[in-house]
């Protein structure tokens, strides 16, 4: 398990535009890296229009967002245009940052038990430090959380 002090895990996880990234295209910047369910869900929805909506106040203070779920490239290419989500989203079919992150977990819905990814969020600092781990987090709320907590 992830704990604050650790090193960010390293990944290669393509965007809406098969464009690949790797966790030391984001070093040099704070990263909000958080983790999501799935792409056009209700929560899932609401927490990306969050941080799209303080989304300038993020580049204004030099973080860079980033999300990532399991969903296919197509789906976030899809997803970005529905809700102009104006930050780079991430597919991990493969579940290799899920996984890296300790996100993919026993989850319990209506009494069924199921794998699946639980919504976490990482402040990952310049130099790719892990510095906060925010689990579980609330979908309308954790833009804002993470505003008040860099000031």
């Amino acid at each position: 398990m992830l704990k604050t002090g650790d090193r960010a895990p390293d990944f290669l996880l393509a965007d809406k535009n098969g464009k690949k990234y790797s966790i030391k295209d984001f070093s040099g910047k704070k990263t909000v890296l958080y983790f999501y369910p799935r792409d056009n869900t209700p929560g899932c929805t609401r927490q990306a229009c969050a941080f799209a909506g303080a989304y300038s106040e993020f580049q204004r203070r030099g973080v860079n967002v980033v999300g990532i779920s399991k969903d296919s490239a197509d789906s976030h290419r899809k997803f970005a245009e529905k809700y102009s989500l104006p930050f780079v989203i991430l597919s991990d079919p493969d579940l290799e940052a899920i996984k890296a992150y300790g996100v993919w977990q026993e989850k319990k819905n209506y009494g069924k038990v199921s794998m699946g990814v639980v919504r976490t969020t990482f402040i990952i600092d310049e130099n790719g430090i892990i510095t906060h781990i925010m689990p579980k987090v609330k979908p309308d709320t954790n833009a804002s959380e993470i505003l008040e907590l860099m000031k």
